[in-house]
């Protein structure tokens, strides 16, 4: 019996011992193993095998990248203002034996590392040269910075400046600048506005003038061309109707030619061509008409004549 539970004793240790043996290392973390008090190795994500009472896990180490907050620091700047300051280091380990063995904490490092620069950075710039250079900072910061914790495996992936804070008196003085500076670009851009709504308003009556000008300049050729036409037609009207009485006295003078011929007396042509006399002189109210007494006579072969007419019409 005594045997038996000696056995199981055994077996127990035994177990204990192999469980103690393997080591499971979590995805996103390193191991680092000293054998005899010695680095030996670092164990990968996974299973691992160790030797009992002789290999020893140092550190567990995070392979993740990592934030580090650091408080406020008061910082001076370079024309004797007193401000705080406080940063975030976004970092990954590269290196774990080197983060482990070639400094105590390498968190502390990365935040005295950063704190130490930032002053000495700050310290060379203005107040007003702070507070528009927050970029400038950060560049050099995180070169500085990445230089020196590359000694031992990590590597500074960003530096960032939360707030930079400076004193109330500073702060009053600030927001009564920025309240001048907002004041003064809204007059400007009320000047600007009505500026360029006079030049506007100043388009728009050139613009309807000129619109106005085209209008009536329109209007005028229209007007003259209306008046061109109407002359042109009244002398068309006027050389249609002096046509057309030109073409009855060519007729009536060609039926008086006819009835001439056909009579064969020289005495009507001679009296017609007395009474186309008296038409001329007629007309003009000014003469005066003195017949003598062959002309009275010679009136009845005028009078025979017209009768001739009449019976050709």
């Amino acid at each position: 019996m005594g045997g038996i539970i000696g056995m199981l004793i055994l077996l127990i240790i035994l177990l204990a011992i192999a469980l103690s043996s393997l080591k499971i290392v979590n995805t996103g973390y390193i191991y680092v193993v000293e054998r005899l008090g010695q680095y030996h190795r670092t164990l990968e994500p996974g299973w691992n095998l160790l030797i009992p009472f002789a290999d020893f896990v140092r550190a567990k180490v995070s392979t993740k990248q990592q934030i580090l907050d650091i408080e406020p620091q008061s910082v001076i700047t370079k024309d004797n203002v007193k401000i705080s300051i406080d940063n975030v280091i976004f970092y990954k380990v590269m290196n774990a034996k080197d983060a482990i063995y070639n400094i105590e904490s390498y968190r502390s490092g990365i935040v005295y590392s950063t704190i130490t620069n930032m002053r000495n950075i700050v310290g060379d710039m203005t107040l007003d040269e702070v507070l528009s250079g927050r970029d400038r900072i950060n560049a050099k910061l995180l070169e500085v910075v990445d230089e020196i914790t590359d000694a031992y495996g990590i590597k500074i992936l960003s530096v960032e400046i939360k707030n930079i804070i400076p004193p109330a008196e500073i702060q009053l003085a600030m927001e009564k600048q920025m309240k001048a500076e907002r004041d003064k670009r809204a007059t400007i851009l009320q000047a600007e506005g009505q500026k360029q709504s006079d030049i506007e308003r100043a388009e728009g009556e050139k613009r309807a003038k000129i619109l106005q000008a085209e209008a009536e300049k329109e209007a005028n050729i229209r007007r003259a061309e209306g008046l061109r036409q109407s002359q042109l037609l009244e002398a068309e009207g006027k050389a249609s109707a002096i046509q057309v009485v030109a073409e009855a006295q060519a007729a009536a003078i060609d039926k008086v030619n006819r009835a001439i011929i056909e009579s064969g007396t020289n005495e009507t042509v001679i009296a017609l061509k007395q009474v186309e006399a008296l038409q001329e002189m007629a007309k003009n109210p000014a003469n005066k008409l003195i017949l003598p007494n062959e002309t009275l006579s010679s009136l009845g072969s005028i009078a025979a004549i017209a009768e001739v007419l009449k019976k050709d019409k």
